[in-house]
């Protein structure tokens, strides 16, 4: 389907709304960055440092390197497919209706999640700074801003960014300057954000610390959920997805390695909100309130952007039949947005009033993980084996670096806890279910994606 297919705006009187193309590279790493958040480092930072012994810049390095193989994937598999879906549609076209279900059924449980953990740490940080109101009004008052602005349009979102992004910036360069004062004077290692505090040895705890930060880069996945709100979409989105990764991982390595040695200790008052301890102690009140300020910002940001990448993964799945289509399967006449889906992430997220960050966390990055593996294996299936891409360099390109990608995402995927494996597999198995309803017990073809529509 060439780019002209999908128009802007409607054509003539019965033609159903279409997704405005309308996003360029700026904007979608934009939204890739904002997605990610970068301050998002400081979401798990107390409980990664706990898990590694205060080696959370090794676990980002561990991540960054599986991220860039599995960016790669993505970045190839959108040149293939660019259309909303992300890895449901790039499983779906590589193995079938049947294991593409199943992906984007992965991909929506760290999506759903995505959201929900944005809306628990504005409850956490803005409770901790206005000890009484409680989180839960901070929870319910995001949720409704964040659903208003994903009903009005992607535009909105997109100018949002913009404002989200400027304000963790100029936090960044603060803590920059804080953190590098208060080390003045004094006698600091810096080694000792790679070697640790000595409280837990052995690679395997690097490993199971980079399985939980792999929700930090959930921001390059985000990014091709909008292959069809992209100008060119097979040059722009595959550039926006690398650069995104790279930058995102700079930043978390650089924030992490800083934060250590502000604060080199995992006795926090409250490991939830650790960073508060590492913000006073590097620039004191005034750092710590303008962190609070800055980091709700961007969580509110990561909000937004992932709630409007789940509710087009969910119009995607909608619009050929695995979901209800004529609920899910629609977009506003008005806005041009998927309003119905977008309301049913609003109320998923309300659990975000009662459940724990930790779990919240190790689940995003299961599903995650779980949809990076098969992407991975997508490359291989659709440039190495379907179209016989084997000649020279393209052996490397087609089955060496995805095989590669494939195996990191997995080693992380088994570091997850046990009660994340039971909880995850359960949503899978709760997958296989809906699966075997909308085949009537796989005795009907699933139901695929008309690429042609």
């Amino acid at each position: 389907m060439s780019q002209a297919a999908i128009p802007a705006t409607d054509v003539g009187t019965d033609a159903a709304p279409k997704l405005k193309r309308v996003l360029g590279v700026p904007s979608l790493v934009l939204f890739g960055l904002v997605y990610m958040v970068p301050l998002t480092v400081f979401t798990t930072y107390g409980i990664v440092t706990e898990l590694t012994g205060g080696r959370v810049a090794v676990s980002y390095v561990i991540t960054l390197v599986a991220m860039l193989f599995t960016a790669r994937s993505y970045a190839r598999m959108s040149v293939a497919y660019p259309y909303a879906g992300s890895a449901y549609v790039y499983t779906q076209r590589s193995f079938g209706g049947a294991v593409g279900f199943l992906a984007g059924w992965s991909l929506m449980l760290d999506y759903l999640f995505l959201p929900m953990i944005n809306y628990l740490v504005i409850g956490i940080y803005l409770e901790a700074a206005f000890p009484a109101v409680p989180a839960w009004v901070f929870i319910l008052a995001s949720i409704v801003i964040v659903t208003v602005l994903n009903v009005i349009g992607i535009v909105s979102v997109a100018r949002a960014n913009v404002v989200i992004i400027a304000v963790q910036a100029v936090f960044i360069g603060a803590f920059v300057v804080f953190g590098l004062a208060s080390l003045s004077g004094q006698q600091v290692d810096p080694l000792a954000p790679f070697v640790g505090d000595g409280s837990v040895e052995g690679p395997g705890v690097l490993f199971a610390g980079a399985a939980v930060l792999c929700l930090s880069f959930l921001g390059f996945d985000s990014v091709s959920t909008l292959a069809e709100e992209a100008k060119e979409p097979t040059r722009s989105v595959p550039r926006a997805i690398m650069i995104t990764t790279i930058a995102a991982g700079v930043i978390f390595i650089g924030l992490s390695y800083l934060a250590q040695l502000v604060f080199p200790s995992n006795e926090f008052t409250d490991v939830d909100s650790a960073a508060l301890d590492v913000m006073q102690t590097a620039g004191g009140e005034f750092l710590a309130v303008f962190f609070t300020a800055a980091y709700v910002a961007g969580a509110a940001g990561s909000a937004l952007t992932s709630q409007a990448s789940v509710s087009r993964i969910i119009y995607a799945m909608g619009r050929d039949g695995v979901l209800p289509k004529r609920v899910f399967g629609r977009l506003s006449a008005r806005f041009k947005t998927p309003v119905v889906a977008v309301l049913c992430v609003s109320v998923v997220s309300l659990l975000a009033i009662w459940i724990d960050l930790g779990l919240l966390a190790g689940m995003i990055s299961f599903g995650a993980l779980v949809a990076f593996s098969v992407v991975n294996l997508s490359v291989i299936k659709h440039y190495y084996v379907d179209r016989r891409e084997r000649a020279g360099i393209q052996v490397l390109r087609n089955l060496v670096l995805p095989l590669i990608g494939f195996a990191l995402t997995v080693w992380l995927w088994t570091s997850l806890s046990v009660e994340t494996f039971i909880v995850g597999l359960s949503w899978l198995a709760i997958g296989v279910v809906l699966l075997a309803i909308v085949t009537r017990g796989f005795r009907r073809p699933t139901p695929m994606l008309d690429l042609k529509e």
